[in-house]
């Protein structure tokens, strides 16, 4: 079995993979990133999305081996010292979520979407995120969360939503 180099939220791990061995059950089995949820298994509906070399993929859309030498954050990954994310800390503030079952993977499209436009526009967001589906909310929380991240994020005043 091939042997691969992760580093996953700043620790790294040599694992022997199976070659047909998809990167979500890493993640999952493998390494214990169970906040990293398997959605649809079929890249639809990006539940599973993690940040793979600072861009999000959906991790059941890649196999392990092929993230070999990379850097991976995962949901779990973003807190530092105990304190969320400001993104994570905005979709709680502006209850961007239902059941929460898409919740990781958004907010991890979503800190990518920032990369990119770091001040985009709602319409912008809603492109950002067309990958990423949600079925409990009708998704302006979640655009207004995601406009308060990205003010937190560059420090910029958050409006009042």
């Amino acid at each position: 079995m091939p042997q691969i180099t992760v580093t996953v939220d700043g620790i790294t791990y040599e694992v022997e993979v199976e070659p047909r061995l998809l990167l979500v059950h890493l993640l999952r089995d493998r390494l214990g990133k169970t906040g990293t949820p398997i959605g649809c298994d079929t890249t639809n509906c990006g539940a599973c999305t993690v940040l793979l070399d600072g861009k999000s993929v959906k991790s059941c859309s890649v196999l392990a081996v092929q993230a070999d030498q990379t850097d991976i954050v995962t949901i779990e990954g973003l807190s530092t010292n105990g304190q969320w994310h400001p993104m994570q800390k905005a979709f709680h503030e502006e209850h961007a979520l239902q059941c929460g079952y898409c919740t990781p993977g958004m907010i991890m499209a979503s800190i990518d979407l920032l990369r990119e436009d770091p001040d985009p526009s709602d319409d912008a967001i809603r492109e950002g995120l067309k990958g990423n589906l949600c079925r409990c909310t009708g998704y302006c929380n979640i655009v207004r969360a995601v406009r308060r991240g990205a003010a937190e994020m560059s420090g910029r005043e958050v409006s009042a939503s």
